[in-house]
């Protein structure tokens, strides 16, 4: 009898199912909708002004790390749509632990990716607020005060959505945990 119980565990209650599968749903929510916030508050930001006859324009165009950011932001959010769908369409009928293996792996990677682009703006942010004396670089932002306080906004919003996908990492996860890859 504990030979058949070791290879066959019991099933997790439907409740419990059903609570998963919300959560998942909503976070994935979240996450799009941050995403997509992020990207679109980013991509509208930019900002001219006139300092002595000269007009000196504020883009997030002229950095590579905000363009890394901004990719970065469209394609979880595209990516976490998609995993939405699987979500819905496929986990539902009965969610099986390669299914959320699978979420997890794509979890993982745009957990990933968003971090990477948060860490890029973040960076620049820094760099654009207070200068670096050493590089001498001077700061930006008090020249592009609504440039900067869009982009700053902008990378909230993407570390919201990194906390969102973290915590999809870490359901999918443990929900993954009784796949076994080698028999």
């Amino acid at each position: 009898m504990d030979g058949f119980e070791a290879k066959f565990p019991p099933k997790p209650a439907l409740k419990t199912q059903k609570i998963v599968l919300g959560a998942q749903i909503c976070l994935r929510i979240l996450a799009i909708a941050t995403a997509l916030a992020a990207t679109w508050v980013m991509l509208t930001s930019k900002q001219s002004k006139e300092i002595i006859g000269i007009t000196f324009y504020a883009r997030f165009s002229y950095s590579s790390n905000m363009k890394f950011f901004a990719f970065a932001n469209a394609v979880a959010c595209a990516f976490s749509v998609l995993s939405l769908l699987f979500v819905l369409f496929l986990c539902r009928p009965g969610p099986s632990s390669a299914n959320y293996y699978y979420l997890f792996l794509h979890d993982l990677f745009m957990m990933s990716l968003v971090l990477a682009g948060c860490a890029a703006a973040t960076a620049e942010g820094y760099i654009g607020r207070y200068g670096n004396g050493h590089a001498g670089w001077s700061p930006i932002c008090d020249h592009f005060g609504k440039f900067c306080n869009k982009m700053t906004s902008s990378v909230i919003l993407s570390y919201l959505c990194l906390c969102f996908l973290l915590v999809l990492t870490i359901l999918s996860a443990s929900k993954s945990r009784r796949v076994q890859v080698f028999n």
